[in-house]
């Protein structure tokens, strides 16, 4: 799942946006029933008999190979770095033995390389920062200065400005009630010279954005709950903040394959993205996507007489900044008819989160307007996990439909989506812990983007239900996608026994645990 990266800064960090409460799933009599589709008119046993295909216990197999090529490769396996490869090559050499041919997208970007990131107390601790997205460099050895807070801590008003000495000074402010911008801004018109804005969460370095053309033209980083409030604890100590980046060109790449078989002019595209981040081996965050897709390509690669091509990526760069996604939509993009080839796309980033929901992507704003366009068939994309869940019982919970994950690039381009999410960073709460199990009051994965994001830190169970649900739904849209975009598959036997628009939605409930805008910040 993206997130800016800690030493690499090119886009803003994420949080999980969070809402109401499901209901559990009615279960439909029998799997693949109508309006439930087993393929959309196929016979309803195929796509199920394909999803015990693709096994919990082989996607397992794929994590603990990640987890031995972190361990092998400094404890992680981020994008550009010899983790990063080794996981690539095993991706490759896994396809090849199902017979694949794989190929490697390159592309290029701008990488934000950190060099500077402290925050000094003169005669005391260094505090490590985090300079924010789109914030100025201090001078070359920072800017000293003392510090000064707001009235109540957020600085959210100007009124909470007021009669506060800030001329000159650093300011030091709690993160929540406003953006982060707006809090830099009222602090630079209060007179402060550089802002720090502090975690409101423990051990956790804020990591944020001032969003493009903020007007805000002084230093901002952000800092942990600790050292924040043992600054805002010494009003007017001299401290000397260094915050500074600069851009180098760097070159990673995806990783591409398809089926051989299946008309190559209507495309069902999975993808995952493979890279991690630095501070761990990246088991949840995206092993499991990736894992699970790779099971399934290789199953799937067995199966001579699908209709449909099924196209698998492993997304590079993701991490950084949605990166390698983006490059290779917009090469489709630049080629005549080929973004026509593509059906629809289907998402997995966090598959296998400890403490976990079902959710799946709301392309039919169900729950949540989108802020982004949903370009038509990604409601029926949708369709396909929902009857899926619905069809054995499985309870799910929707997620917003934010665009914030690889899907971006292919939605932008007006091209169907949907996907799957366990969650990350959000609490769970009493009434999740009622349908799914795990723990009220913690994080859905208490380990997201740190060292603990390793084997153990995978629940077998919601891998293996999220392992049946993206089975089925590839196997099912690579017989048939007529109820996503109308293109039928030449072989159908039985048109019109498949879902489509205007289906019920069987007493479903809702729930949001898609990436989106730190709500606090």
């Amino acid at each position: 799942m993206q997130q800016r990266h800690k030493l690499t800064v090119l886009v803003s960090a994420l949080a999980l946006a969070g809402a109401a409460v499901a209901t559990p799933a009615a279960a439909a009599d029998t799997l693949g029933g109508p309006g439930h589709g087993g393929g959309h008119g196929y016979p309803p046993s195929a796509a199920q008999k394909f999803s015990k295909k693709v096994t919990e216990r082989a996607v397992f197999r794929h994590l603990q190979e990640l987890q031995r090529i972190a361990d092998r490769n400094d404890g992680n396996r981020a994008a550009l770095t010899s983790g990063y490869e080794a996981s690539a090559r095993y991706v490759e050499k896994t396809l090849r033995k199902a017979g694949y041919t794989t190929t490697r997208d390159p592309f290029t970007f701008d990488l934000e390389v950190e060099d500077a990131a402290t925050l000094t107390v003169a005669g005391g601790p260094t505090y490590t920062v985090d300079q924010m997205t789109f914030a100025v460099n201090t001078p070359v050895g920072g800017i000293t200065a003392p510090t000064a807070s707001p009235l109540d801590t957020f600085g959210c008003t100007a009124e909470q400005w007021a009669g506060v000495p800030a001329t000159g000074t650093i300011a030091v402010i709690s993160r929540g009630g406003c953006n982060f911008s707006v809090k830099a801004q009222l602090a630079q018109a209060a007179g402060a010279v550089g802002v720090v804005v502090y975690n409101n969460l423990p051990d956790t370095l804020l990591i944020g954005t001032l969003g493009e053309n903020s007007g805000v033209t002084i230093p901002a980083a952000g800092a942990t709950l600790e050292d924040g409030q043992a600054l805002a604890a010494t009003p007017g100590a001299t401290v000397t903040l260094d915050t500074r980046v600069h851009t180098e060109t760097r070159e990673s790449f995806n990783v591409i394959a398809q089926t051989k078989a299946g008309r190559q002019d209507n495309v069902v595209f999975l993808g995952a993205h493979l890279d991690g981040v630095e501070d761990g081996p990246g088991i949840n965050d995206n092993g499991t996507g990736s894992a699970t897709l790779l099971e399934t390509a290789v199953q799937l690669g067995r199966d001579k007489k699908i209709p449909n091509a099924v196209r698998f990526a492993w997304w590079g760069a993701e991490e950084l900044g949605l990166i390698g996604s983006t490059a290779y939509v917009e090469d489709l993009a630049a080629q005549p008819g080929e973004l026509d080839k593509i059906a629809t796309y289907l998402n997995f980033d966090m598959v296998g989160s400890p403490n976990y929901v079902i959710g799946v992507y709301d392309a039919d704003q169900s729950t949540y307007p989108a802020p982004v366009p949903v370009p038509p068939g990604s409601p029926e994309t949708e369709d396909v996990f929902t009857d899926y869940f619905d069809s054995i019982g499985q309870p799910w919970v929707d997620t917003p439909f934010s665009g914030r994950s690889d899907y971006q690039a292919f939605i932008l381009n007006g091209i169907p989506a949907s996907g799957l999410f366990t969650g990350a960073d959000d609490v769970k709460t009493e009434e999740e812990v009622a349908l799914f199990g795990g723990t009220a009051g913690i994080t859905m994965d208490p380990n997201y983007h740190s060292p603990g994001d390793d084997i153990s830190n995978v629940n077998r169970e919601a891998l293996r239900i999220m392992t049946g649900a993206i089975a089925y739904a590839t196997y099912s849209l690579a017989l048939d996608t007529s109820a996503v975009n109308g293109v039928e598959s030449p072989t159908k036997p039985r048109p019109g026994h498949g879902h489509g628009p205007g289906k019920g939605r069987s007493g479903v409930g809702t729930y949001g645990h898609q990436e989106g805008w730190d709500r606090a910040s």
